[in-house]
């Protein structure tokens, strides 16, 4: 009798258990996170009635005329998410990111000085939206000709959309690219 009645009572803890930290507690947890402001939702952005990408995830550039993501090492189109999980030393990332290198000369003639790290190596999650100021500045001689819009106009644009670093230490400043890319397409059509 005393087994059955401790299994009984271990059946109700895991029911009521279940009930509580299964459906319950993230019910709650939902709800608080909803009615906060930001990305609970997914930070959708809203154009024209559309969607046309969220602030939170990397979209590839579609041409020269807008400012490129961070490469990736998976596909890029958001479905999938991961690293390449390539040691420093391996022979694959060299040769990966030397025809990065080759790639973005290739697409940025006029662009000045060395290539910024951020441009050469892959995101971690391969879905990073933001980029540093300066592969952001340093694709901005592209961006400008694609356009046929002065550099100084693309540099202001730039600079708009600079997140400061959070407390002013935490973290490098960056550029989001789908908010750069939208407010490069209120500057007229290239």
């Amino acid at each position: 009798m005393t087994v059955l009645r401790q299994c009984l009572t271990a059946l109700r803890a895991l029911l009521v258990l279940t009930v509580a930290l299964g459906v319950l507690y993230p019910l709650a947890v939902t709800g608080v996170a909803r009615a906060m402001p930001g990305p609970a939702n997914g930070s959708i952005v809203h154009r024209d009635g559309r969607e046309v990408g969220s602030r939170l995830l990397g979209q590839q550039g579609a041409g020269p005329e807008w400012f490129a993501p961070r490469p990736s090492a998976v596909d890029g189109d958001g479905a999938t998410s991961g690293g390449s999980n390539l040691a420093q030393d391996a022979d694959e990332l060299h040769e990966s990111v030397a025809e990065r290198r080759l790639a973005l000369r290739k697409a940025n003639p006029q662009a000045p000085g060395p290539i910024p790290d951020d441009a050469l190596t892959a995101s971690g999650s391969g879905l990073d939206p933001d980029i540093s100021v300066a592969y952001a500045r340093w694709q901005a001689p592209r961006v400008a000709a694609a356009r046929h819009l002065p550099r100084a106009t693309v540099e202001r644009i730039i600079d708009s959309k600079i997140a400061r670093a959070p407390l002013g230490y935490l973290g490098p400043e960056r550029v989001n690219v789908l908010e750069l890319n939208l407010a490069l397409s209120e500057h007229g059509s290239h």
